[in-house]
């Protein structure tokens, strides 16, 4: 399936979640200085800038990662659409049950990457898992920012398709297909919606649809691209926090582009950041969300903020170079 794909197991997951406020930060947010890790995970060398744009000291978590550990390796991807270089000899490591976020400005390489992982572009370099096989649709899951929605279909229906991959050639869906559906669609608060036409839902119901299609698959890893873009707020909280849920219940592997940066520094583990296909930095979020970094390869200014523990990321505010004058009538007024 190329729209949806897989995702995880889909038993409802307890309350043994971490605690992202137990991380503790910096106040006014970190420095990024460069520490090139070394190349058992990724060539940094490529990435080097004589302009001196700054990387971030990078905390690299799978240096030393076990091979029981790792869930998927990528090494060396190159991938060109029209004679323009996408991703760049694109090298990480995946830890089994961790959360990474990647970023980076539009056009930077991160929805590549993802559909590099899930084999649906060609690309040069190797995409594997821990045993040295490529990913198939029972190993990896993306919901992508524009699926392809049939026509016609009903929300259940639509989830089903994410059994496909654990069904043989001319098989029908089991009891338990359907099972794992209707778990899926209570957990994601879609049960009122089961019955309903893919063709009236609100792009906010079709987002959450489309992920429980790909939470359906069961698949150990799942690649998200943009999940939360057409969510409220309330929803993408409650969203983020199933999955976040999920992967300490389940050791689910999440991979996922994101553009809010302070929701990636609340639930990633470790972040990427990719420019012009190339890993510029690799870390912890408090050390590669950095001002000066950030701002250099968003072109805007940004200021990193620290509140009751959680990393913000907001635009630096403009300079104002006049005050408001009162009018003369409201000086008027004023003495009145």
């Amino acid at each position: 399936m190329t729209d949806a794909v897989p995702s995880a197991n889909v038993d409802t997951p307890n309350n043994n979640t971490r605690n992202h406020e137990e991380r503790s930060r910096p106040n006014g947010g970190p420095s990024a200085n460069v520490d090139t890790p070394n190349n058992n995970t990724r060539n940094h060398e490529e990435r080097s800038r004589s302009n001196g744009e700054p990387s971030a000291n990078v905390d690299t978590p799978n240096n030393n990662t076990q091979t029981t550990d790792l869930a998927l390796s990528c090494h060396g991807l190159k991938t060109a659409f029209n004679g323009r270089l996408v991703l760049n000899n694109l090298s990480l490591d995946v830890t089994r049950g961790e959360w990474l976020g990647i970023i980076g400005p539009n056009g930077a390489g991160k929805t590549t990457l993802l559909r590099s992982i899930a084999g649906l572009v060609r690309h040069q370099g190797s995409v594997a898992l821990a045993n040295g096989n490529q990913p198939t649709p029972t190993d990896v899951a993306l919901l992508p920012q524009n699926p392809t929605l049939p026509a016609g279909m009903t929300v259940t229906e639509y989830v089903l398709l994410g059994r496909t991959a654990h069904l043989s050639w001319l098989s029908r869906e089991s009891k338990n297909d359907r099972l794992t559906v209707a778990m899926v669609l209570q957990q994601l608060g879609l049960v009122e919606l089961a019955g309903h036409r893919l063709s009236n839902l609100s792009g906010g119901e079709t987002q959450q649809v489309v992920l429980a299609r790909a939470l359906a698959q069961q698949a150990p890893i799942l690649l998200l691209d943009e999940p939360t873009s057409s969510l409220d707020i309330g929803h993408q909280i409650t969203i983020l926090q199933l999955l976040d849920k999920l992967r300490h219940t389940e050791r689910l592997t999440v991979i996922s582009a994101m553009h809010d940066l302070t929701t990636a520094a609340r639930f990633a583990d470790r972040i990427v950041l990719i420019h012009e296909g190339n890993i510029l930095a690799d870390g912890l979020p408090e050390v590669v969300l950095d001002a000066q970094l950030l701002s250099r390869v968003y072109e805007t200014s940004l200021t990193i903020k620290t509140l009751e523990g959680q990393i913000l990321v907001l635009p630096t505010p403009a300079n104002r170079t006049h005050q408001h004058k009162t009018s003369p009538t409201n000086r008027e007024s004023a003495h009145r």
